[in-house]
């Protein structure tokens, strides 16, 4: 069964060793952002061997609790952007407050 669902979608993504990303753009089905304070992606997992998959992925969840974003755990922005901060994989759409 396949479920189609409205999530925003992983815009741009900059972490070029990630098994999901081709082209600076994250193509799993669905990403999980972050736990208490820390934005982190946790879909991230770094490979050699990258997706052949050409779906553009949403954020399928929000943990975040401090997110401005964060909407009964789900994300309501427009679109992220993932990125590298220091050693880790980050929402850097996150507007904590």
């Amino acid at each position: 069964m396949i479920i189609a669902t409205d999530m925003p979608e992983v815009a741009r993504c900059t972490v070029s060793k990630c098994a999901y990303n081709t082209d600076d753009s994250c193509h799993a089905r669905a990403i999980t952002i972050g736990d208490g304070d820390n934005p982190g992606c946790d879909t991230y997992f770094a490979n050699s061997t990258h997706t052949r998959s050409k779906r553009s992925a949403g954020v399928g969840a929000c943990k975040v609790d401090s997110c401005d974003f964060n909407d009964d755990f789900e994300c309501s922005a427009n679109g992220i952007q993932v990125g590298r901060q220091g050693d880790s994989v980050k929402c850097m759409t996150c507007s904590c407050h």
